[in-house]
C-alpha cells in the first residue's frame, strides 16, 4: 500500500512515520505542495499515485485563528477541499485529522460521532469546514476527530508545563475545561490500523479517560517527579483570545467498534516522558 502523508514534518506526521513501517509512506510537506493551491495538490497526487492520503497538515493555532481567520479557513477549509477533490480524481482514499473543537462543549456526556457540531471559535469552524469539504468531495474517507494532542516530536502542553515548572515556584492551570489528552504515537498507530482495516466514516480517536487541564498538569509533574504546587483557575481567569469548549470529551464507541482500544491517558503520559528522556529532551 502507498500512503501519501501530507503534513509529514508535524508532531503527528512525524509519529505516523515512526509508527507505520510496514507500508510505503510518502512524506509531503508544504515544500512539496501548498494545499491551498489545487493545481499543486493535483500534481503531488499525480506524481505519488497513492492508495490512501493522510491529511494531518493544518493551521492549528487556536488563538492565532481568531486574528487570522482568512488563513485558518484557507488552510483548514479550502486546503482540505483541494485535497479531497484531488484524491477523488486520483481514486485515492482519504483520512482527515479533525478536532474536538467542532463541538460547543455544552454536552453533559462524551460526544458521539453522530452529535451535532457547533464550533465556538474560528479554529473549530475552519476544521468543521474541512469536515464538510471531505463529506462533499471525497469518495472514500475517514474523518478522525481527536483532542488535546501531545508528543515528543513537537512542542505540546506537557513540555510547556515541564519548562514552566523548572523556572516557577508554582503554576496556575485551567480546571473548568475537560477533555481526553491524546499521545500522538497512539493516535498515529490508530490511524494506521484504521486504514489497514479499510475503515470508513467518522471516528473519535483519543486515549481513554478524561481530565481537566489542571489535572493533566498535575499528572505530568507527578510522573516526572517535579513537586511544585499547581493551582486551579477558571477559563475566564486564563483570559485566552479564543473561546474553548468546557467539555470536549469524545466517545470511543466508533473506534472500539473497529476493535481498536487506546490505553488510558495516564499511561500515555508515562510513555511520553520515557520518550522525552530517551531523546534527551528531559533529564531524569
Amino acid at each position: 500500500m502507498r500512503v501519501l502523508l501530507i503534513g509529514s514534518s508535524g508532531m503527528l506526521g512525524t509519529d505516523i512515520r515512526n509508527e507505520w513501517t510496514t507500508d510505503e509512506i510518502i512524506p509531503a510537506t508544504s515544500k512539496d505542495a501548498d494545499i491551498r493551491d489545487l493545481v499543486q495538490v493535483r500534481a503531488l497526487l499525480a506524481r505519488t499515485k497513492p492508495d490512501w492520503v493522510v491529511l494531518s497538515a493544518a493551521y492549528t493555532d487556536v488563538d492565532g485563528s481568531e486574528k487570522n481567520k482568512e488563513t485558518a479557513f484557507a488552510v483548514n477549509g479550502t486546503g482540505t477541499e483541494n485535497v479531497a477533490q484531488a484524491a477523488t480524481e486520483a481514486k485515492a482514499k482519504l483520512f482527515y485529522v479533525s478536532t474536538d473543537y467542532v463541538f460547543d462543549g455544552t454536552s453533559s456526556r462524551p460526544y458521539e460521532t453522530t452529535d451535532k457540531i457547533n464550533p465556538v471559535n474560528v479554529y473549530g469552524a475552519s476544521k468543521a469546514a474541512g469536515e464538510k469539504a471531505i463529506q462533499d468531495n471525497a469518495r472514500d474517507w475517514i474523518i478522525g476527530r481527536t483532542s488535546w494532542l501531545f508528543g515528543a516530536s513537537g512542542s505540546s502542553f506537557p513540555e510547556k508545563i515541564l519548562q514552566a515548572a523548572a523556572t516557577r515556584p508554582e503554576l496556575k492551570v485551567v480546571a473548568d475545561q475537560i477533555g481526553s489528552p491524546t499521545f500522538t504515537r497512539d493516535l498515529a498507530a490508530a490511524i494506521r490500523d484504521l486504514i489497514k482495516k479499510d475503515a470508513r466514516g467518522m471516528m473519535h480517536i483519543t486515549n481513554s479517560g478524561s481530565c481537566s487541564w489542571c489535572d493533566f498538569a498535575k499528572e505530568i509533574l507527578r510522573q516526572a517527579g517535579r513537586g511544585i504546587p499547581v493551582h486551579p483557575i477558571t477559563t475566564a481567569e486564563a483570559a485566552r483570545l479564543a473561546k474553548r469548549p468546557a467539555n470536549s470529551i469524545l466517545s470511543p464507541a466508533s473506534l472500539n467498534a473497529e476493535g481498536i482500544h487506546l490505553r488510558n491517558w495516564q499511561d500515555a503520559v508515562g510513555a511520553y516522558l520515557a520518550e522525552m528522556k530517551s531523546i534527551g529532551k528531559l533529564s531524569s
